[in-house]
C-alpha cells in the first residue's frame, strides 16, 4: 500500500476546522484522485478544548507549533495561524529545516518574508504552497503558475477584499453611508481584529504583491504597492458614480511597464455594466491578461470555511500526487528585485470637492486643473447651502502625477471647503 501523506495542522480557526472536516468526510474521495491517503497525524491551537464542532480525539496535540512542525510523523506541515512574523513564521521556518513540505493561507507572512521563505524551501528541495492566501476558493496562484506558464502576463486586475466590496455594495444598493455600513459589517464579524487591514486596502495589498510576483517574475515587493482605503468614500460618490454609469470598487492593478512594476489598490470607478461592475457582495475577482490569452476572468468566494479550506486542500492535493513547483512559479534563487514605478497610465478621474459658494471659485478650480495641462470632461454642481456647493468633475485622461499636483496647488486656494477626492477611473 502507497504511504499516507501525514499532515500536522497549526490553527484551528473558522480555516483550520474547514481542512480537518474535508481530510474527515472525504477521506475515501482525497485517497482515490492523490493515489494515497491523507491523514492528519497532529495538530496544534492556542486552546485546546474549544468546542469546533468537528472530533479532535484522534490527533495528537501540540501547545507549540514549532514542536508540531518538526515531529517525526509529519510530512506537509499546514500553517494557518495567521501573523506576518511570531509563531507562524517561526514554525514555517522550523518546518522547511525539517524537511517538512509547507502549505498556508498566511498572505501577510508570504508578502513580507515571502523571497527568504521561497529560497529556504528551495534550497532544502522542499515545497512552499499558498492558493489559500489570495482570493479564498478561487484557483488564481493555480492559474497563473500552471494554466498560463506559456503567457507573458501584461496587467493583474481585481476585487480582492470581500470585505470592502461588502461594503461598496452594501451602500449602493442599500443607499446607506459608510459609517453605518461600517458597523453592520463589523457586527455581521466581516472586519479582521485590525479593521484597516481590510477597510485601508492592506490586506488585498498583501495579495496583489503575490499575484505581482509570479505574474512578472519578480520578488514579492509589498512595500512598494502604493496603498489607498475606502475611509473617504462617501454615500455621494457612490450616488455620482453611478448616475454616469460606474460603480466604485476597491481595485488592484499590477503591471510591468517599461519605467518598471507597478502596483496600485486603491478605489477605483469601473463601468456598471462590466464584470467587475457586476460583482455583488462578499465575491471576490481577478482579471488576468496575458499576450495569448488575451483576458481571463475568475470569480468567487474570497472567505469563509469552505472555499479556503477547498483552496488550502488543493496544495494538499497537488503534494500529494508529487507536483512539486517554484513557489512563484520560478526559482527563487532566480528572481530579480522589480523597479517600483508609481503608476503613469493615463487615466480620467473623478474629483468630488467643495467649494465656498462666492463668485470666480469654480474659476480658480478650473486654472489649476489647466496649468497642470488636465482638461475637464464634464462638470456637475448639485444643490447647496448658501456657503458651500458640492462640485464634481470628470477629468480627461492625465497622469496620477500631474492630478497629484493640481491637489496640492488647490489645497492652497482660499475657496476650497474642503480636501478633494481623487479616484481614478480604470478600464476594464
Amino acid at each position: 500500500m502507497t504511504e499516507p501523506l501525514r499532515l500536522g495542522i497549526a490553527g484551528l480557526g473558522t480555516v483550520g476546522t474547514g481542512v480537518v472536516k474535508i481530510v474527515r468526510q472525504k477521506a475515501n474521495l482525497l485517497a482515490a484522485r492523490a493515489g494515497r491517503p491523507v491523514v492528519i497525524s497532529a495538530i496544534s491551537a492556542r486552546t485546546r478544548d474549544k468546542d469546533r464542532g468537528v472530533s479532535l480525539s484522534d490527533y495528537a496535540w501540540e501547545d507549540d507549533p514549532v514542536a508540531l512542525a518538526t515531529r517525526d510523523d509529519v510530512d506537509l506541515f499546514i500553517e494557518l495561524m495567521g501573523g506576518s512574523d511570531g509563531p507562524a513564521k517561526a514554525a514555517t521556518e522550523a518546518a522547511i529545516a525539517a524537511g517538512k513540505d509547507v502549505v498556508t493561507a498566511n498572505k501577510a507572512m508570504l508578502a513580507h518574508h515571502g523571497q527568504a521563505l521561497a529560497a529556504a524551501a528551495e534550497s532544502a528541495g522542499r515545497v512552499l504552497r499558498y492558493e489559500a492566501a489570495v482570493a479564498g476558493g478561487i484557483p488564481v496562484i493555480k492559474a497563473l503558475t500552471e494554466g498560463l506558464a506559456g503567457n507573458d502576463i501584461t496587467r493583474v486586475m481585481g476585487v480582492m477584499n470581500g470585505t470592502c466590496n461588502y461594503i461598496l455594495t452594501r451602500m449602493q444598493s442599500a443607499g446607506l453611508p459608510y459609517d453605518e455600513v461600517f458597523e453592520e459589517a463589523n457586527q455581521l464579524g466581516y472586519l479582521e481584529a485590525d479593521p484597516t487591514l481590510d477597510v485601508g486596502g492592506i490586506d488585498a495589498g498583501h495579495k496583489l504583491a503575490l499575484l505581482a510576483s509570479i505574474a512578472f517574475g519578480t520578488q514579492v515587493d509589498f512595500d512598494s504597492v502604493e496603498l489607498e482605503g475606502i475611509e473617504k468614500v462617501t454615500i455621494a460618490d457612490i450616488r455620482h458614480a453611478a448616475d454616469m454609469g460606474y460603480r466604485i470598487k476597491l481595485l488592484g492593478v499590477a503591471q510591468m511597464t517599461g519605467r518598471g512594476l507597478e502596483q496600485r489598490m486603491s478605489p477605483c470607478l469601473v463601468p456598471a455594466d462590466s464584470p467587475l461592475g457586476q460583482l455583488e457582495g462578499g465575491t471576490n475577482m481577478v482579471v488576468l491578461e496575458g499576450d495569448m490569452v488575451e483576458q481571463i476572468v475568475l470569480r468567487g468566494p474570497g472567505a469563509g470555511e469552505g472555499p479556503t479550506a477547498s483552496a488550502v486542500m488543493g496544495d494538499v492535493m497537488d503534494i500529494a500526487r508529487g507536483c512539486r513547483l517554484s513557489t512563484f512559479g520560478a526559482p527563487a534563487a532566480g528572481l530579480q528585485q522589480a523597479r517600483p514605478a508609481r503608476a503613469a497610465t493615463p487615466a480620467p478621474f473623478y474629483l468630488r470637492m467643495s467649494l465656498d459658494d462666492k463668485p470666480g471659485a469654480l474659476a480658480k478650480v478650473a486654472a489649476v486643473l489647466g496649468e497642470a495641462g488636465i482638461s475637464i470632461d464634464r462638470m456637475r454642481q448639485y444643490r447647496h447651502d448658501d456657503t458651500i456647493a458640492p462640485v464634481l468633475i470628470v477629468t480627461h485622461k492625465t497622469t496620477r502625477n500631474a492630478l497629484d499636483g493640481a491637489l496640492d496647488a488647490m489645497s492652497r486656494l482660499d475657496v476650497m471647503g474642503e480636501t478633494p477626492v481623487a479616484l481614478r477611473i480604470e478600464t476594464v
